[in-house]
């Protein structure tokens, strides 16, 4: 009987190919995964997907916001979309995302981590730390900024110098073409830098240009296919090379730099006299003497100083580049900016946030520049933490995340100047 038996299992054996059998796996994972990752009941609606990938292939990583438009355009203002095994909703116009935040807000606290975040901050830091550690090191980062000066004269008066460096490095290129990226980026870094480091960083400094260049690079490189296909499959592309490796490499070295700081200050550190963030981080790490029962540790103070470093550098000089930018392709708007700013404030002083109230003109420009050059356009996402309901359709907890579509178009295509009171002329409005 046995002889019979293994007979029979050597001739099945034989007659199956190799090519059969790797078929046959291959089916049954397609399988898997389609029904692993088949939308639930009543939830929104949204492109088709592929297997393992979603709806990778159907995404424009370069001018994302644009193709979700068209899939809003023709899903309505809630969809689906599978960033590979990671399935997400994305929310767009302000009343639905009005909705979602007031209805629901307790529901999407939280901050996905993504495998590249995992890897490079674990649960640290300010932006994308989640439960206990995010409590504490929001409450600190915001006391702490507040204490250094935040909204206070003292904060203005140190911008006003770094917009005197920045003016005259402008006026060393004697009016030829010149790329302002990094000196836009130096100047705004180094108010971020006051507050967090204690000192300001010259235009020459070698070793401060060469952060500002791998902080853009590791910014830009993020969102890369590379580092998407990362966060998607950690697993296999964690052996392979490309711009995901590169984005490790550059913030290894950024919290090397950060960690070198943190050293520099030991040395002189007085606990009575905090200078800086760093300082009143170290002062605060005394106050514990379980590390095992609080956040505040080394690791969290190098990833919450990187995060305000990032924070305060790359949105604000990235806004000043498109302001740049629309300055240039309208003239005319330009001219009346030009015209207002010689009113008010002249050539013997520096701007302050009181003369807003006397700058109408000056003021919607820097809001319609903030509406057209939308650095953000898909806010940093969320995680659905409960089975939850948003405009009649079923959100599950979870890994759904949700995004927030906040590109000017379908529903948010005011113009601030249309509101500007006491205008001295009607300029044609620049449009997006």
């Amino acid at each position: 009987m046995l002889v019979t038996e293994g007979s029979l299992v050597a001739a099945i054996w034989a007659v199956l190919h190799p090519k059969i059998l790797l078929l046959a796996a291959f089916t049954f994972l397609l399988l898997t995964n389609c029904l692993k990752l088949r939308r639930p009941k009543n939830c929104p609606p949204g492109p088709w997907r592929l297997p393992f990938v979603g709806n990778l292939f159907q995404l424009d990583l370069e001018q994302l916001h644009l193709v979700i438009q068209q899939f809003v355009k023709k899903y309505g203002n809630l969809i689906s979309l599978d960033y590979g095994n990671i399935p997400s909703v994305v929310i767009t116009g302000l009343p639905l995302i009005k909705e979602a935040f007031t209805h629901m807000e307790q529901n999407i606290l939280k901050r996905p981590i993504t495998p590249i975040r995992e890897r490079v901050f674990g649960n640290n830091g300010l932006i994308m730390s989640y439960g206990q550690t995010w409590k504490e090191q929001r409450r600190f980062a915001l006391m702490t900024l507040k204490n250094f000066g935040l909204g206070r004269k003292s904060l203005e008066e140190c911008i006003q110098e770094e917009a005197f460096h920045l003016t005259n490095a402008i006026g060393e290129e004697e009016g030829q073409p010149f790329d302002p990226h990094f000196k836009i980026t130096n100047a705004v870094s180094n108010i971020i830098c006051s507050i967090t480091f204690g000192e300001r960083f010259g235009y020459e400094d070698d070793q401060f240009q060469e952060l500002l260049r791998l902080l853009d690079e590791a910014t830009c490189l993020e969102t890369s296919m590379m580092c998407l296909l990362y966060n998607v499959f950690p697993s296999i592309f964690k052996y392979l090379p490309g711009s995901h490796q590169t984005v490790f490499r550059n913030w290894e070295k950024l919290k090397l730099f950060v960690s070198r700081m943190m050293d520099s200050h030991r040395k002189d550190w007085n606990p009575v006299e905090p200078r800086d963030f760093i300082d009143a981080f170290l002062t605060e790490m005394t106050k514990y003497s379980d590390k095992a029962a609080t956040s505040f540790n080394e690791e969290n103070l190098i990833c919450s100083t990187l995060d305000l470093f990032f924070a305060g550098t790359e949105t604000t000089s990235t806004t000043l580049r498109w302001a740049l930018l629309y300055m240039a392709l309208y003239p005319e708007v330009q001219e009346q900016v030009h015209s207002e700013i010689d009113r008010v404030i002249g050539l013997g002083r520096q701007p302050s946030t009181a003369d807003r109230e006397s700058m109408s003109y000056t003021n919607a420009v820097i809001h319609e520049v903030q509406r057209m050059g939308n650095i953000i356009p898909l806010n940093v996402p969320r995680e659905v933490t409960t089975d939850s309901t948003l405009a009649g359709f079923h959100l599950p907890k979870e890994r759904e995340l949700a995004w927030e579509n906040n590109w000017p178009g379908l529903s948010c295509s005011s113009s601030s100047l249309l509101f500007c009171k006491d205008l001295r002329s009607n300029p044609q409005l620049m449009k997006s």
